[in-house]
């Protein structure tokens, strides 16, 4: 009972139906590649919001009008997007959305190009738990 109510055989068996009919979808190659280029564009809205925050001045008009501010929404928003063409393609949600974890290697790559930051053995033994963790999550 839940809140009260009692479940009925029918809801239990539609229940136990619906949750048996997600083990075997299939996750399209493009939804997976869509997500991929999705945490590329994730990584690459924290750069332009964290240079383009470099460039204000605390003034209400150095958020607004900032162009690498504006470019981390733009990338936000195709983000947004990416994610709903990758789910009308098919897929998973317990299979994409790991995916979207390699965000945090973009982001390392991204810093060593723009900022020299270094990537040292401790960051790619985080990245290869991220991917093993992205690989058992997706199964």
């Amino acid at each position: 009972m839940i809140g009260g109510e009692s479940r009925s055989p029918a809801f239990v068996l539609d229940l136990r139906n619906r949750l048996r009919s997600h083990d075997s979808v299939r996750t399209s190659p493009l939804a997976i590649v869509l997500f991929i280029i999705a945490a590329f564009l994730g990584a690459l809205g924290q750069f332009f919001y964290k240079s383009g925050a470099e460039k204000t001045d605390n003034t209400f008009a150095s958020y607004i009008i900032n162009a690498r501010l504006l470019a981390g929404v733009v990338c936000y928003v195709a983000v947004m997007v990416l994610f709903v063409a990758a789910f009308k393609r098919g897929g998973a949600l317990t299979v994409l959305y790991p995916i979207y974890a390699s965000t945090f290697i973009f982001a390392a790559i991204i810093a060593w190009f723009a900022y020299g930051t270094p990537i040292r053995a401790p960051h790619f033994a985080g990245f290869a738990l991220l991917i093993a963790g992205m690989y058992l999550l997706g199964r």
